[in-house]
């Protein structure tokens, strides 16, 4: 078995390793792609434009408290779901506080053309459910503290072992020593500043900047840690011997 000493650099490792690092590191960055592509098609919506604005983070985590989720959908992403007169209806209940005496109307309305893409193996909300609509016809406070509870501890555990593994395959390039260690401590801290900045949106809408920077600051520090760990296992100026 060959032993990986602690002063082995990349382009001197084993073609095993790279490899298996450069396997690693490929399905990790698609992962990432895929992960910023589920960004801009959930929260980059929310307020029913393409692409990721400070009105999508504010309406994610803070809410749009000027009406509901129902309404905010039906004048946004969902639009051209239902015909207009459904949408207007649906709206207008929405507005009068969700009156359960009108879900003879509203329910047939959801069941025709919302139920087949919300339903129960689709992760959504199943609106077509009394109890359902109705909560989505309340006004909207954006991420429940339930949901950021949960949200926060899967991307905490989850993605610091995917920087865990990045920074310990980085740790390996010729690389001057001052910017490797702030290169490897980078994505940690902007990581907690990202989750930490959907807390304070939640109660202060003007830090939704801080998801914004905190997003973007371990973004590009990744993204340098992926190129010097390709560069270094796979171009002759550090690969020969």
């Amino acid at each position: 078995m060959v032993e990986i000493k602690g002063d082995v650099t990349l382009g001197k490792l084993p073609l095993t390793y790279r490899v298996l690092f450069t396997a690693f590191l490929l399905t990790i960055g698609l992962g990432l792609c895929m992960a910023g592509a589920q960004i801009m098609l959930t929260h980059g919506m929310a307020d029913g434009k393409a692409g990721l604005s400070m009105d999508d983070i504010v309406y994610s985590y803070y809410g749009n408290r000027s009406g509901s989720k129902l309404e905010a959908a039906l004048t946004g992403k969902m639009k051209d779901k239902a015909p207009q007169d459904a949408n207007f209806t649906l709206i207008q209940w929405a507005r009068d506080e969700a009156p359960i005496a009108q879900w003879d109307k509203v329910g047939p309305l959801l069941e025709k053309n919302c139920a087949k893409c919300h339903d129960a193996e689709s992760g959504l909300p199943e609106v077509a459910k009394k109890e359902v609509a109705i909560s989505l016809a309340e006004v909207d406070h954006g991420a429940s503290i339930t949901s950021l509870t949960r949200v926060s501890h899967i991307h905490l555990f989850g993605i610091s072992f995917i920087f865990l593994f990045v920074g310990w395959i980085f740790g390996m390039a010729e690389f001057n020593q001052r910017w490797k260690i702030i290169l490897i401590s980078t994505p940690f801290a902007f990581l907690v500043l990202d989750i930490a900045s959907w807390w304070l949106t939640k109660f202060w809408p003007g830090c939704a900047w801080f998801t914004m920077i905190g997003g973007l600051g371990y973004s590009v520090a990744a993204m340098v840690m992926f190129i010097a760990s390709f560069a270094q296992m796979w171009l002759p100026r550090w690969t020969k011997k």
